[in-house]
């Protein structure tokens, strides 16, 4: 077992607040989404006409998308400085720093002149914010999971990383739910009401990450002077390695999220404005149902391992990239709805559940929130231009380019599932099981000789 399974103080059924954290990281993750995922969706609705000339609407749909780019070409520099403080002064100041930090520049783009009203002022504006919203978008990630991670019950990893994980397609669904309420509105309130509402969920996660207590094992590495001085240079130089699967696993969901809830949703209301808020309604209900679904994901690879459920969830994305442009481009509302359902509810939430324990594992405490976030955010960064690469693909060569785009960003993720080894499986499930019967039965605590050897995952 690697120094992060150090066992003499920290028992193997995790810390007493290991519920309280694991719910706090969810709800700080929900409002971090709602907040990245309004933007998406008003620029993929509304941005284009709102914040660029109206001469060419498909050259406004192409600058919103690229201000989207913009605020995740910042998530791999917001990975690096959140992990570095994260892995070097502890995860909770790191939480709730990029919390405020959100929240303030969600709020703001509720307020932004438009260009009718300011000329060029207003994308410049747009972009400057998107910058500060990607750098905290960055940072929250990993402390987030590694938070709930370190907090867990050893044999329960994988779902309580998957509770965090969770809260994407929550604050996906509240995002998903008040713009298609808002779209009722007249005017811009139709896109300002969903950014300036942010502040009141942004308050709620708040108070629930100000109370949590510092991660143990964060706080023994430290006591034993297993910290690193520099974790960022630490994680490039001796874990590069994991650093490369992180964004090859992480691609392939970056890609199927934003190339079905932000470029599919332009794609389909471009094509069939009626179809707009039947489309907003999908997402919604997606959402929903990915709650449960990525919920249950974790739970799976506590159970059987994390890469099975990945290799099923790549396999599943690639089987899908043609056919979801074929049942949309019948333009019948119940196949539309079934396409976001498969490619939300079911494909990008089964790997958004395995994520939060895969990804962590491949890296030991000392560098475990820089290593995992800056790899996450690099492939973050890529993804983001999903829609982009999407609709330029579209407008040179139709819709079977995006759904190319779909399938290579799936082949990704599945060559880089196939090249990773378990980080959970059957050995390490056993040990830990005996482990937990032990400290169940006779022992509080489980000592260092106890523990033994074997995966650098950390349990």
């Amino acid at each position: 077992m690697s120094d992060s399974a150090i066992g003499n103080r920290r028992s193997v059924l995790g810390s007493k607040d290991r519920v309280k954290t694991a719910i706090a990281a969810a709800l700080g993750t929900s409002v971090e989404n709602y907040d990245f995922i309004a933007y998406g969706t008003a620029s993929a609705l509304y941005f284009g006409a709102v914040f660029f000339p109206e001469n060419d609407r498909f050259v406004g749909t192409l600058l919103a998308f690229a201000t989207l780019a913009v605020g995740f070409v910042m998530r791999p520099l917001g990975g690096a400085v959140g992990g570095y403080f994260a892995d070097r002064f502890g995860r909770k100041p790191v939480l709730v720093a990029a919390m405020i930090v959100m929240g303030v520049a969600t709020f703001l783009i509720g307020l932004l002149p438009t260009y009718e009203q300011v000329g060029v002022l207003a994308p410049a504006l747009l972009v400057i914010i998107r910058m500060i919203q990607g750098l905290a978008f960055g940072a929250e990630w990993g402390g987030a999971i590694t938070m709930a991670y370190e907090h867990a019950p050893w044999h329960r990893r994988g779902m309580f990383a998957a509770i965090p994980q969770a809260g994407n397609p929550l604050g996906i669904a509240l995002a998903s739910g008040v713009f298609a309420w808002s779209d009722t509105f007249e005017g811009n309130w139709q896109w300002r009401t969903p950014f300036l509402l942010s502040a009141v969920l942004v308050i709620v996660a708040l108070v629930a990450r100000s109370r949590l207590s510092e991660s143990p094992e964060f706080q023994e590495a430290q006591a034993t002077g297993k910290t690193e001085r520099n974790p960022f240079l630490a994680t490039l130089v001796g874990d590069w390695r994991g650093i490369l699967r992180v964004i090859a696993l992480r691609v392939v969901e970056s890609f199927a999220y934003y190339s079905t809830a932000t470029y599919l949703l332009n794609y389909i209301t471009e094509r069939n404005p009626d179809l707009r808020s039947v489309a907003l309604g999908a997402i919604t209900a997606a959402s929903v149902l990915a709650i449960a679904v990525t919920f249950l994901a974790g739970v799976l690879t506590d159970r059987i391992g994390r890469r099975p459920l990945y290799i099923a969830g790549c396999t599943g994305a690639a089987l899908f990239a043609f056919p979801m442009y074929l049942l949309t481009n019948s333009a019948q509302p119940v196949l539309v709805v079934s396409v976001f359902i498969i490619g939300i509810g079911v494909i990008h939430a089964s790997l958004t559940g395995a994520q939060g324990s895969l990804l962590t594992e491949q890296f030991r405490t000392a560098t475990r929130t820089s290593g995992a976030s800056l790899g996450y955010q690099i492939a973050a960064a890529v993804g983001g231009f999903a829609p982009l690469l999407a609709a330029a693909l579209v407008g040179a060569y139709g819709w079977p380019g995006a759904a190319l785009l779909y399938l290579g960003a799936a082949l990704i993720g599945l060559v880089g599932i196939l090249t990773t080894r378990e980080t959970w499986g059957s050995q390490e499930r056993q040990r830990v099981l005996r482990l937990v019967a032990v400290e169940k039965g006779r022992s509080p605590l489980v000592s260092d000789h106890t523990a033994g050897s074997g995966s650098s995952a950390g349990h």
